[in-house]
């Protein structure tokens, strides 16, 4: 008899939960912590603004939250599913802006267009594996006293 793959127990899915959430942790702390050589890397001079330093590090602590609550699903199934779609949202809502930014902007340089790229990419991979991996049935979600 063959084993059924589930969300819990799915090596790809967790693979794609601890790369994603890898990802995600290591630029939000980048950002928070060293933001101008992050910046720097993508030809971005920060210059000693304060006020845009500010700016730039009050999502970094989100993303890199997030981040560890993505890697978490690869480790405790009672997270997986979350984790899948925080992941998901993540990954595409940053890639989606950064297309969106490119058609009404212009294009930026090399290394953000690699970015956006590589964010959708991992966000498509997110959605291949939540729907792929979603539990069957959802029997635990029915409530006893109704019919299946």
């Amino acid at each position: 008899m063959k084993k059924e793959t589930t969300m819990k127990n799915s090596i790809i899915l967790k693979a794609i939960l601890l790369v994603s959430g890898v990802i995600a942790t290591g630029i939000g702390a980048t950002i928070l912590f060293v933001p101008v050589t992050f910046y720097a890397s993508y030809g971005i001079d920060l210059g000693g603004n304060v006020s845009l330093l500010n700016e730039l590090k009050a999502p970094a602590l989100a993303m890199l939250a997030g981040g560890i609550l993505i890697m978490s699903g690869a480790f405790l199934a009672r997270l997986t599913h979350i984790s899948i779609v925080v992941a998901a949202f993540l990954y595409l809502s940053f890639g989606l802006s950064r297309l969106l930014s490119m058609a009404m902007d212009g294009m930026p340089a090399e290394g953000l267009v690699q970015a956006a790229a590589l964010e959708i990419v991992v966000g498509l991979a997110c959605v291949f594996a939540l729907v792929k991996y979603r539990e069957i049935g959802r029997t635990k979600l029915r409530r006893p006293d109704r019919n299946p």
